[in-house]
């Protein structure tokens, strides 16, 4: 197995401590022992614990949302001329990122507990983060979803959005609390079924009067 790169422990160490620690907590030098590279390593790489972040966050999102968005196209692609089905739009949104959530390769629950960290942060420079990179995918999805409730008033449109996104972060970064309270009748490992309990779930909520 090929040695990782200096660029690939940095992001590793970081995307650990950031997640114990949040994006104000993790320090520069905490990182850099855990990587085993020096202060030098992360300005030449990254340039700024800021711009480390931001690093920390695309390596794991921007692939992401890139697979929300073929899904989705894939879903237009099949309907043609008709409009995508409610479910295939709201699976294609919540099915990537839980899958990611369950895949250790790609950060799987660090990268969750990362990001649950990082909605509750007080600081404006990582709110700014996680919202440009939402806004990408709901440029994209937007269209879609409104295509499939034109029911919904503009303000209900966008409160049921934000319960969607929450819905589907707490069941990215808090998987195990199901099999505890359920006394192991849901099964967090099992990903499809959970995207299908969800996405039954999420449009219920969004179809309501």
């Amino acid at each position: 197995m090929p040695e990782r790169s200096t660029k690939d422990r940095i992001l590793n160490a970081a995307e650990t401590l950031f997640a114990l620690n949040g994006a104000s907590g993790a320090s520069l030098r905490a990182i850099t022992q855990r990587a085993k590279v020096n202060l030098a390593a992360v300005h030449y790489h990254f340039g700024s614990k800021d711009r480390l972040l931001e690093a920390v966050l695309a390596r794991r999102l921007l692939p992401l949302n890139a697979e929300r968005i073929r899904c989705l196209e894939a879903c237009q692609k099949e309907a043609g001329r008709k409009k995508v089905r409610l479910e295939n739009v709201i699976e294609a949104m919540v099915g990537p990122a839980l899958r990611l959530s369950r895949d250790e390769n790609k950060g799987g629950r660090i990268f969750m507990r990362l990001l649950g960290r990082l909605v509750l942060e007080p600081d404006a420079r990582v709110q700014r983060l996680l919202t440009g990179q939402f806004e990408t995918v709901l440029k994209k999805f937007k269209p879609a979803l409104t295509a499939a409730l034109p029911h919904l008033e503009h303000k209900v449109f966008f409160w049921r959005l934000h319960f969607l996104v929450g819905s589907m972060a707490h069941t990215m970064a808090d998987s195990e609390r199901i099999q505890l309270i359920s006394g192991g009748v849901c099964d967090p490992n099992d990903t499809e079924g959970t995207i299908e309990c969800l996405v039954t779930f999420l449009c219920g909520g969004l179809r309501a009067k």
